[in-house]
């Protein structure tokens, strides 16, 4: 550790003190006064970490459930002012999903089984209402476009980041039925059967060779667009972004194949191969992390004019190609978890810099950076860039991932 990424460490745990409302982890006081499902569990994973936040998500979750649809949907956000579901972007799939992590998180910190106990009925109308989004029952999610964190982005169908958390969510279910003296072992069949097809659908090349076996359950809308996928790419050193009917992205989803090393999807060839091409590519540059590469210029397949919308999500910002500090959290510990310490820990420096930057004053812990530039385009005081610089803290300095995955 050095005096800038100790330093940074106290600029964050200070963030995070501002951000503890009386019904949970606030997104941003100035830009985003809400409690987001995705922004709070995300943040959660330092606040968890910082003496006298412990109790912030378990807050959040309580506001969460009290806002739950009678079908089982998480709201995306609920207003601080109100204290109800605000409508914005309300058509989220990944709300549920950091839900459910949500609840396994404060366990593995806390180990409060009365907590699992009285949330288990708004957990199961959670999952229930996640597997129809299954709607061709092949065991993946199908998503419409802009429904997750990247809610100006044209993922779809199948999409990496979504079944990565629905993934880990099926893991989070089954440990915390084991933990309720309940059978767990239906949600670590569904998940492993999850794992299995995220690998044979959405990765492209020889590291994945060993899930092609006699007994491999294959999807007609599969075999038709991977007859069309696998001529045209030949091999990719990450996991696409999405497969849809006869469609596919070719672009590196970088928070999504972060995830999949993190939450165990990605095997460890695969996990060499994404870290390496995020290398040679200057992912990292200016600072940790851009989230798209390469970026979508209009005339591309996968451009939308509503990308045009507020200059948001033009080449090189927002969605598409902007750096974004949180991610870089979830970078560094991606980098700690497959034994690259010595990165791990120049990019927690650079990620130091990045959130010390300001338009107004130092230390901003800006929502995101030009890709180009890296200079402050989105909110300041940013709940989850501050959140997972506390986590990618503990990860270089413990040398682990903690919270993130059970002990």
């Amino acid at each position: 550790m050095t005096p800038l990424t100790d330093l940074a460490l106290a600029k964050a745990q200070a963030i995070l003190g501002s951000e503890c409302s009386p019904i949970g982890l606030m997104a941003s006081p100035e830009g985003y006064p809400h409690i987001w499902a995705r922004d709070s569990v995300i943040t959660s994973l330092g606040a968890l970490l910082s003496p006298g936040h412990e109790t912030c998500l378990r807050v959040s979750l309580q506001t969460l459930v009290g806002q739950q649809s009678e079908l089982g949907a998480i709201p995306n956000n609920v207003s601080v002012a109100t204290g109800r579901l605000d409508h914005t972007n309300a058509g989220s799939v990944d709300s549920n999903l950091w839900f459910i992590l949500g609840h396994a998180f404060q366990y593995r910190a806390s180990g409060d089984v009365g907590f699992l106990h009285a949330s288990w009925p708004a957990l199961e109308k959670a999952l229930l209402w996640l597997r129809y989004q299954d709607s061709n029952g092949c065991g993946l999610l199908e998503v419409h476009e802009a429904a997750d964190w990247a809610d100006l982005l044209a993922n779809r169908f199948n999409v990496l980041y979504d079944n990565v958390l629905w993934y880990a969510a099926l893991q989070a279910m089954a440990e915390m039925a084991s933990a309720l003296d309940l059978d767990g072992k239906p949600y670590t069949e569904m998940a492993d059967d999850v794992r299995h097809k995220i690998r044979i659908v959405l990765w492209v090349g020889p590291e994945n060779e060993a899930e092609w076996g006699p007994d491999c359950p294959g999807h007609t809308e599969w075999k038709h667009t991977l007859s069309q996928v696998d001529p045209v790419l030949v091999k990719r050193p990450f996991f696409l972004p999405y497969v849809a009917f006869r469609d596919f992205g070719d672009y590196c989803d970088v928070f999504g194949n972060l995830l999949a090393i993190l939450f165990g999807v990605a095997n460890p060839a695969q996990e060499q191969r994404i870290l390496e091409y995020l290398h040679q590519v200057g992912a990292a540059e200016p600072y940790p992390v851009r989230v798209l590469h390469p970026v979508i210029h209009p005339g591309n397949k996968d451009w939308r004019e509503y990308y045009r919308n507020n200059n948001l999500n033009l080449p090189e910002q927002y969605h598409n190609g902007g750096i974004w500090p949180f991610v870089g959290g979830f970078y560094v510990a991606a980098l700690v978890k497959v034994g690259r310490l010595d990165e791990a820990r120049c990019q927690l420096e650079r990620l130091a810099e990045v959130n010390r930057q300001g338009v107004d004053e130092e230390w901003e812990f800006n929502e995101w950076c030009h890709g180009r530039t890296g200079r402050p385009m989105g909110h300041p005081h940013q709940a989850w860039s501050a959140g997972t610089y506390v986590f990618a803290h503990h990860c270089v300095a413990e040398g682990r991932t903690p919270i993130l995955v059970p002990k």
